[in-house]
């Protein structure tokens, strides 16, 4: 199997939001900004798996500050764990009001894709390699994330969920 770094996945995705993108209030529609980080985030893990990918699954994704009328957003996205046929992607939303110079982190997610072959069905994909600290910390902290897609999805159950449970030991201890 071969492995990636997490960098070849590194990607940057630019919007202009325009009058059909938002609501009532000028601001930027949640469903248009979701569609939009799908795409970013596909092209990312289609980056690091040399294939075709679809969406598993989106955890949170918070809305920190409304993204207006006329301001310019940057999806960042980058694979932060391979599993076997699946990938996790981190992404982060800022949105730039180029007339006033201002810039603000609106939104962040993590979202998973699954790598399919040809005929649709599931196919391994290369393991990841972090080298910053920051992609260290995001790939260490992936299972826990991945545990807690599978409680909330009801395909893993809590008692056998090692990784979540730890981080409550954890927790507990401090």
């Amino acid at each position: 199997m071969t492995q990636k770094f997490a960098r070849e996945s590194y990607t940057i995705m630019n919007e202009l939001v325009l009058p059909n993108d938002t609501n009532t209030l000028n601001n930027l529609m949640g469903g248009r900004l979701l569609h939009w980080m799908d795409i970013a985030a596909a092209i990312s893990a289609q980056k690091h798996c040399n294939r075709i990918v679809v969406t598993a699954s989106v955890d949170n994704v918070s809305f920190k500050h409304p993204i207006k009328l006329g301001d310019v957003i940057s999806i960042e996205a980058k694979v932060t764990r391979a599993f076997h046929t699946s990938v996790e992607v981190r992404l982060v939303v800022s949105a730039q009001n180029i007339p006033s110079g201002t810039k603000v982190r609106s939104n962040e997610a993590f979202y998973t894709f699954v790598a399919i072959d040809q005929n649709g069905r599931t196919i391994a994909v290369p393991q990841l390699i972090p080298e910053t600290d920051e992609e260290k910390k995001l790939y260490n902290e992936a299972l826990q994330r991945r545990e807690l897609r599978l409680v909330l999805a009801g395909k893993l159950k809590p008692k056998d969920a090692k990784e979540l449970q730890n981080l409550f030991k954890e927790v507990v201890r401090e």
